[in-house]
């Protein structure tokens, strides 16, 4: 049998991280040196450009990872 209560706390779920990630995505070119950082991979030749934000990529894991262990932990 379908427990519709628990899927309903799903979306609900689903829905708040989308809208936290929207609203990061609307401010993320506000902050300062997000995506050019010392580290992040940038190269450029003729038409071809290839960008990789390693290290912007690695802090943003860890903050993420900081910030979900939290709310884990909470939780309980």
């Amino acid at each position: 049998m379908i427990d519709f209560n628990n899927i309903g706390k799903l979306f609900i779920v689903f829905g708040g991280i989308l809208l936290f990630l929207g609203i990061i995505f609307l401010f993320i070119n506000k902050i300062p040196l997000f995506g050019r950082m010392p580290g992040d991979i940038y190269v450029k030749r003729g038409n071809f450009v290839f960008y990789f934000p390693i290290v912007s990529s690695i802090i943003l894991s860890i903050v993420l990872t900081i910030i979900l262990n939290l709310i884990i932990r909470g939780h309980k």
